[in-house]
């Protein structure tokens, strides 16, 4: 069977984290890995499964990402965005 690249699988919407969600694509969160650093300290502004969230921009040096998660823009470190599992989808 062929290798399925990066690209296809974004476009079949399968899962990936929410540090590898392009800018300007919207996502869905599926599941916040237990070992998430502050895993309450995310779910009380928002960022728990079945949330959506639009990726905003990635800052130049690649540490911060920000993100726009119920009608609020915030900032987000890459290594935090790495524990929630995500599928990439539009926005309702």
């Amino acid at each position: 069977m062929p290798k399925e690249t990066k690209r296809g699988a974004e476009e079949n919407g399968r899962e990936m984290t929410l540090a590898e969600l392009p800018v300007g694509r919207s996502a869905t969160i599926v599941k916040v890995m237990p070992k998430a650093r502050g895993q309450k300290k995310f779910a009380d502004v928002g960022l728990v499964a079945g949330a959506e969230l639009l990726m905003e921009a990635h800052a130049p040096m690649g540490g911060l990402l920000r993100i726009r998660i119920m009608g609020t823009s915030m900032a987000l470190h890459r290594d935090d965005a790495a524990h929630f599992i995500i599928s990439e989808g539009e926005m309702r």
